[in-house]
């Protein structure tokens, strides 16, 4: 029997609900409200902020004010109209380098209007929508750009530390190293060496109290504790200089040669945009990852995130402010610090503002020593041990090294270029290089082709077969994911020589006895494992053409279907069987034999329909061992102590919930259910069949539906499209009272180890909608799957 039965239209003569409008209610005003969490989090994040943004404006040469511009810009402009809540934009040590050259070549006035020029760009390139382009470039590029910045802002600023002045580029800077350290000058080296003890062993404060004190940031202990230090010592130092707002230097008309000032903008544009993205995936991932006590806040929108930073940009460097990116250190400590909100991210400007305008005779005692040493832990910092671990895990090593080396010796975009250009290189040659052998064990000879089969590796391959005697026994062993169409026909036409001449040939897998990619006949199913399904039987005898050969000229479909015999029908289950043996098995028999030996251990219950059309694992992305999964007709749930002749559901949610200890259970209908339509045009009296029997258990879903009191529940905010779709909500809204009533899902409810789900799954969209909850009404508001945070217990 079919899972769902047969569609037959809704009464028409049945009355209308009241509750039908397609007009929400209309909602309050809300009012302007800053959470608690969003003002320490602005606090954390402003005394982070102040003096990194001071020490970056020095690395760069240029004026201090200019950091505290970028940073009150990016607070407020970026948090304001950028894509990503959470993330904190301002002056970045990745522009470091770039900025620095930039003054150096064209002055400080042209640098800001080079800013402006990238801003727009950025405009441009979020109106485009390309945002997501930009995730593209080889991690390998980015992490190798990253530590060639860091490593060039440690190298100059380590001249400072020691007492000098830095050179204007890395090879300069350690030439000229020697000489600096035979003219060390102790006081700036011990205020140095003061911010980076505190810098360092701040966050590694022990016990109870240490926990405590290491709420404070270890950036503003370091440089506090340095200035406080030097100010009792008496230290003669340069300082921190912040001339007259009055003569703070704004943007001017760009200087220069056009090609010079457009490399400029690209390069400007390029590190910006790359950095502030990737930052808005990596703080995707921080608030994904720091549990649910926090409020839902929203995923990265990374076009506008890309037009917030543009914006920011043209504000920062038309009021003569550094170049603005999102900087990962704030971005992560707005996220650990709680915040909930963008408007932690827009206060902490407003603090900055306030720090810029009132706190200027405090800030101009820090010596410039002490920033210089907070900016070079910064630049060691971004030689990231980790990120090298990971390039050398996936063989990347050489892109990350040349991309570092372009960027110390030549600067930042032709660095990018070579590594970008390294990255092709080595790609091409994975793909090109082909490893091929041949051997003879126990008379039958092992061919070995490793790596991707292309037409580059074409002519090796046949001189290797064409060593294979005739009539003798062969193995191919193919060990790779392509074989283009050349390859194919080369290592086809041998096997078929070959089997003329009475030799035998198997092509299979380096796992024995599975079998890949063996060259077929037109006839034979080509399907690869996991092809999405549009309904397509290539197994002989059901192509369309055979269909209509045999007097179906619609094809395999209803007809077909109706008219298969079971022949036909057995034929078709045995090639699937085939096609999972010598496609899937071998990718899933590892994780098959690991779930053998260490049982089932599922996360949820799964209850949904019978219906053939509704696959689980496919709607929810799981695999094997992740979904405790119970179907029957109607997804209906008898509560316990009725005398239904049918334990079986509820013996398999005692054994999910007390056995298999699940902590989640989830009941899912869906659209077009031909169990709710039989429900709805079922006549009282009749014979009893075994159907009707079981669809008893849905009744009390048709009542709750029928009941003039209990508003209509809602999808994604409109009203159901009819009847069918009514009853298919409302059934799954009921079955979950059924569920609760359940001994052993009671009990795990009030100890808070369970949670209930309800779930609808509309066939014709492919949509997935979850219960959310009850609007103020009593409304069931079913809406739509758009993030993991969407997952709330409506129990």
């Amino acid at each position: 029997m079919s899972a769902c039965v047969p569609t037959r239209a809704a009464d028409p003569t049945r009355p209308a609900h009241p509750h039908q409008s397609h007009s929400p209610p209309p909602t309050p005003p809300r009012r302007f409200r800053i959470a608690g969490a969003d003002v320490s989090a602005s606090i954390a994040v402003f005394l982070i902020a102040l003096p990194l943004s001071l020490g970056i404006a020095l690395a760069t040469d240029a004026p201090l004010q200019a950091g505290l511009v970028a940073a009150a810009v990016g607070g407020l402009v970026a948090g304001r109209f950028g894509g990503s809540p959470l993330q904190v934009s301002g002056p970045a040590a990745g522009l470091t380098v770039v900025t620095a050259e930039l003054i150096h070549r064209y002055g400080w006035r042209t640098t800001c209007a080079i800013t402006v020029l990238a801003g727009v760009a950025q405009l441009a390139l979020g109106c485009l929508r390309v945002a997501r382009t930009a995730l593209a470039v080889s991690p390998a590029v980015v992490h190798g750009m990253l530590a060639g910045i860091g490593l060039t802002i440690a190298v100059a600023q380590l001249h400072i530390v020691l007492g000098g002045t830095p050179q204007s580029s890395v090879p300069a800077n350690l030439i000229a190293l020697p000489a600096q350290l035979a003219q060390l000058q102790p006081a700036a080296l011990s205020v140095s060496a003061l911010t980076l003890v505190l810098l360092l062993a701040w966050p590694r404060l022990p016990g109870r109290v240490g926990g405590a004190l290491r709420k404070v940031p270890a950036a503003l202990v370091a440089v506090a504790g340095a200035t406080v230090t030097a100010s009792l010592a008496g230290l003669r130092l340069p300082m921190v200089d912040l001339p007259s707002w009055s003569s703070h230097a704004l943007a001017g008309m760009p200087e220069g040669p056009i090609l010079g000032l457009a490399a400029a903008v690209l390069t400007v544009t390029l590190v910006c945009s790359v950095q502030s993205l990737l930052g808005a995936v990596a703080v995707d991932k921080l608030v994904a990852g720091r549990g649910d006590g926090h409020a839902h806040v929203g995923r990265s929108d990374l076009d506008r995130e890309l037009l917030g930073q543009g914006a920011a940009n043209v504000v920062s460097g038309a009021l003569g402010g550094l170049p603005v990116a999102g900087v990962a250190v704030r971005s992560s400590a707005n996220v650990n610090a709680g915040a909930v909100s963008r408007n932690s991210t827009m206060l902490h400007g407003v603090l900055v503002v306030i720090a810029a305008l009132l706190l200027v005779p405090f800030l101009e005692l820090i010596p410039l020593a002490s920033l210089a040493a907070l900016v070079m832990a910064v630049g060691v910092q971004m030689v990231s041990l980790h990120h090298i671990r990971t390039v050398t895990r996936h063989r990347e090593v050489l892109v990350y090294v040349f991309t570092t080396l372009g960027v110390v010796g030549f600067g930042v975009l032709e660095g990018v270029a070579i590594g970008v250009a390294v990255a092709v290189g080595v790609a091409l040659h994975r793909l090109a290089r082909t490893r091929i052998t041949h051997e003879e064990r126990e008379g039958v000879h092992h061919v070995g082709v490793r790596g991707q089969l292309t037409f580059l590796a074409v002519p090796r391959l046949s001189r290797t077969l064409h060593l294979v005697p005739r009539g003798s026994s062969v193995v191919v062993e193919l060990d790779g994911s392509f074989m283009d169409h050349a390859a194919y026909e080369s290592l086809h036409d041998w096997q078929n020589t070959h089997l003329a001449q009475g030799g035998k040939v198997e092509i299979a897998g380096r796992r024995p006895g599975t079998r890949i990619a063996e060259p077929t006949d037109g006839s034979h199913c080509r399907c690869r494992p996991w092809t999405p399904w549009r309904n397509h039987h290539c197994e002989p005898g059901t192509s369309p053409q055979a269909m209509a050969a045999d007097g179906h000229p619609d094809g395999p479909g209803e007809a077909g279907a109706a008219a298969g015999s079971p022949r036909r029908s057995q034929h078709q289950l045995a090639r699937g069987i085939s096609a999972f043996q010598r496609n899937t098995a071998p990718l899933m028999r590892s994780e098959l034999a690991r779930l053998a030996r260490e049982g089932q251990r599922p996360s949820q219950l799964f209850l949904t329909c019978a219906d053939s059309r509704l696959v689980t694992s496919m709607i929810t992305s799981s695999g094997p061992g992740d979904l405790f999964v119970v179907r029957n007709v109607g997804n209906l749930v008898p509560p316990p102590g009725e005398e239904s002749g049918d334990d079986s559901v509820a013996a398999a949610i005692e054994y999910a919930v007390d056995v298999l200890k699940v902590r989640s259970i989830t009941v899912c209908g869906h659209s077009g259910c031909g169990a709710m339509q039989a429900l709805l045009n079922s006549e009282p009296g009749g014979a009893q069949t075994p159907l009707k029997r079981w669809l008893r258990h849905g009744t009390p879903s048709l009542e709750r539906m029928a009941t003039a009191e209990r508003p209509w529940p809602r999808l994604a905010g409109r009203a159901p499209a009819d009847a069918v779709e009514q009853l298919c909500l409302t059934n799954v809204v009921q079955q979950l009272e059924h569920l609760r009533a359940h001994e052993s899902v009671r009990r795990a409810l009030e100890a808070g180890a369970l949670e209930l789900h309800g779930m609808y799954f509309h066939v014709g969209e492919a949509q997935s909608y979850l219960l959310t909850g009850s609007g103020s009404d009593g409304t069931e508001l079913f809406d739509h799957v758009d993030a993991p945070e969407d997952l709330r217990s409506p129990a």
